[in-house]
């Protein structure tokens, strides 16, 4: 299959796939607890007040016909106004995801060397050292990222103060506007990317160095960085591409919790806020968004590891 056939097999299939998420994405908030009519018209309002306020926001209609509306909106680029506020889902996009693309871009910038020097030292040196990366990696996979942060708040701004306890970003500010606000929420979502992307790593390395075409370099004595640059590398350079797409995603989710852990104005904090306050239209927004961006990085790494996986046939 040529490289195009294949891209446009794959965007065919995300696009169907963004589909049936944002209606799984509808239907779940649609079972939320609570109720969006209460949240904005108060608790004390009137069943008329209520009824006003139902149909002003489109809730008296079926739910089919809800989803209908929203995605004829959304093909246009119209993903429809929040409940709380009447803001624009497309204006707190273009507002808070950037500062989430510059958190995730940082992290990956510490993550993907790290964790490939890691991989590659594990997976190629194995014995006592593979097993202690291992382990830890294991170990810090376990832990939850809100103990992670409140570990670094602790020693990096509690006990060493090398850190202010707080940082605050002044409103419509961004967090270039206070650098140091980044750090802790970048090593805290490092630390969870470094747990996930080292194992992966480790065990593409691994399996690289196991194929037969690395045992035959070996017989024809090719050892250490030779080994490592001309044969193992070109091989686990596909699995090694799907193993950092997969540390993104992972970091996708985790940098709603981290966000909120830091207050940080991120895309992740809005979604927080708007499942509390019932805005069934910002979390839709917010949450289909999100499920396109973890596809097109998917597709992206798709894309990368075919042509490595090309490259490396042809270099055979």
């Amino acid at each position: 299959m040529s490289l195009i056939a294949f891209v446009g097999r794959r965007l065919v299939g995300a696009a169907g796939l963004l589909v049936v998420l944002s209606a799984v994405i509808f239907a779940a908030t649609a079972v939320l607890p609570g109720d969006a009519v209460s949240a904005v018209a108060g608790v004390d309002a009137s069943e008329a007040q209520r009824a006003d306020v139902r149909a002003e926001l489109g809730l008296d209609r079926s739910a089919a016909e809800r989803y209908a509306h929203w995605a004829e909106g959304a093909v246009r680029g119209d993903l429809g106004h929040g409940f709380v506020g009447d803001r624009p889902v497309t204006d707190v996009l273009a507002s808070r995801l950037p500062n989430s693309l510059l958190l995730a871009g940082l992290t990956l910038a510490v993550t993907a060397p790290l964790a490939a020097l890691l991989g590659l030292w594990t997976g190629l040196r194995g014995g006592g050292a593979d097993r202690f990366v291992s382990t830890a990696a294991q170990i810090l996979a376990a832990v939850p990222e809100f103990v992670i942060a409140a570990l670094l708040v602790a020693v990096l701004a509690v006990w060493l103060e090398l850190l202010p306890r707080v940082s605050v970003i002044p409103l419509g500010g961004t967090p270039l506007d206070v650098p140091h606000a980044l750090i802790l929420p970048v090593l805290t979502l490092s630390a969870v990317g470094l747990a996930v992307a080292t194992r992966l790593l480790r065990v593409s390395v691994a399996d690289a160095a196991a194929t037969p075409y690395c045992e035959a370099a070996r017989l024809n004595g090719v050892r250490g960085v030779r080994l490592a640059v001309r044969h193992i590398l070109p091989n686990a350079a596909g699995p090694a591409v799907h193993a950092l797409t997969l540390t993104t995603g992972a970091l996708v989710g985790s940098a709603v919790v981290v966000e909120n852990v830091f207050d940080y104005p991120g895309i992740g904090r809005e979604l927080q806020l708007a499942v509390a306050a019932r805005d069934i239209p910002m979390v839709q927004g917010i949450a289909t968004v999100l499920a396109g961006v973890m596809l097109a990085v998917l597709l992206m790494g798709d894309i990368c590891a075919r042509l490595l996986g090309a490259r490396e046939g042809h270099s055979r």
